[in-house]
């Protein structure tokens, strides 16, 4: 049998408990696939549906934002649902959307499902971390973090070259479908593991404001904005960054973003296995590792060594990657019985600052170089350190 609130405390965790922890993080993965890989898809779908690559960038700005108001409405009116039915309504709301988007005639419908499915996207993801705290006991929620969110940052490297392959062997509407029928895999993957969980106790806008007050609470809400934001502000344009500015061989772009997507599975192994212990630490080091690695890439000379450049895409593969699963489990670790709308906070913060990272990229860039733009975000992503300074570091 699963364990659930009930068994916490024991000492062992059953397997199919940690199989419905693996079912949340492929779940966390093709969530932030659906939202991330049409940024591979822009100029094909630009071309079909004869739009500027601005406008149809918006089918990703506007998912993102509107998926940061949905993980706060969600604390407010979906608190007292049942988890498991709602969680499975959702991921078969986003397989639809991706149906209707991979069939859509018009941009008009494409945008529609996709908002359909940011909605559904940010309810999800607010209540995936507080679940995965459910579902082991206390000592052990750092680990299912890095399993659940893992997937985040194997979608945030991997999702966008993956849907650009798709498209050139098959066409961005076969990628749609890869992504709709990933979706249904996660969908069956929680109705056949995750079991009947009890409700939250802590809803509402109340409960949001309660969340607020806490000044431990905002200040890792302004690291994870400040942070997040300047990561996307720069990984947004690593790819004209490479060829452009350091003019690396089009053979080697691929291999240099696969290092920063290895990079990022290693960094969930790491978290995985020092996160319980050293959490406080973790996350100041990974920072810093971030800040260092963008500020040296902004200020490699033209025609640099690609190993070089994989040494520092790889620090800060590793960095970012614990970074995401770090905060999150921070605020888990806090909330207690109010995790729901905590978290909900957390992910509304996080699309938030996905989405004003590419935009906040594209002003910077427009008055600077492309190093230039790598140099700020790194000061950006440095300056995140102060506030995560000024935390006690969280009990075990």
């Amino acid at each position: 049998m699963i364990k659930t609130e009930n068994s916490r405390n024991e000492e062992n965790v059953s397997w199919r408990t940690w199989l419905a922890v693996v079912a949340l993080g492929v779940s966390s993965f093709a969530i932030v696939t659906t939202e991330l890989a049409p940024i591979g898809l822009l100029s094909p779908l630009a071309a079909e549906f004869g739009q500027t690559e601005g406008k149809a960038g918006l089918i990703v700005t506007a998912y993102a934002w509107v998926a940061a108001l949905a993980a706060l409405l969600s604390a407010t009116f979906l608190g007292r649902f049942p988890r498991k039915p709602l969680l499975v309504g959702l991921m078969l709301v986003l397989t639809i959307s991706s149906t209707i988007a991979a069939f859509g005639s018009e941009f008009s419908t494409l945008m529609g499902a996709r908002m359909v499915g940011a909605l559904a996207h940010g309810a999800f993801w607010a209540m995936i971390g507080s679940i995965g705290a459910q579902l082991v006991p206390s000592r052990k929620v750092g680990l299912a973090t890095s399993i659940i969110f893992g997937g985040v940052s194997v979608a945030s490297v991997l999702g966008v070259p993956l849907a650009n392959l798709l498209t050139q062997l098959d066409g961005w509407r076969t990628a749609f479908m890869v992504i709709a029928a990933l979706s249904l895999a996660a969908t069956l993957a929680i109705a056949l593991t995750v079991p009947r969980l009890p409700v939250s106790t802590t809803i509402g806008v109340d409960a949001l404001v309660d969340v607020l007050r806490n000044r431990t609470f905002r200040r890792i809400y302004l690291a994870t904005g400040c942070a997040i934001t300047a990561h996307f502000a720069a990984f947004t344009f690593i790819e004209p960054f490479l060829s452009n500015a350091l003019n690396t061989r089009v053979n080697l772009i691929s291999t240099l973003l696969l290092v920063f997507g290895v990079a990022g599975v290693v960094g969930n192994l790491i978290s995985g296995k020092l996160i319980d212990r050293y959490l406080k630490p973790l996350v100041l080091i990974s920072l810093t590792l971030m800040a260092v690695s963008v500020l040296a890439i902004g200020c490699l000379p033209a025609d640099s060594s690609a190993f070089v450049v994989g040494m520092l895409l790889l620090g800060w593969g590793v960095g970012v990657a614990i970074v995401f699963v770090g905060l999150q489990t921070w605020i888990l670790r806090l909330a207690g019985q109010a995790a729901m709308p905590a978290s909900a906070i957390y992910v509304a913060i996080f699309n938030a600052a996905i989405g004003a990272g590419a935009l906040l990229g594209g002003i910077v860039l427009s008055m600077t170089s492309l190093s230039g733009l790598m140099v700020i975000a790194a000061a950006a992503i440095a300056a995140s350190l102060v506030p995560v300074m000024l935390i006690k570091p969280p009990t075990p």
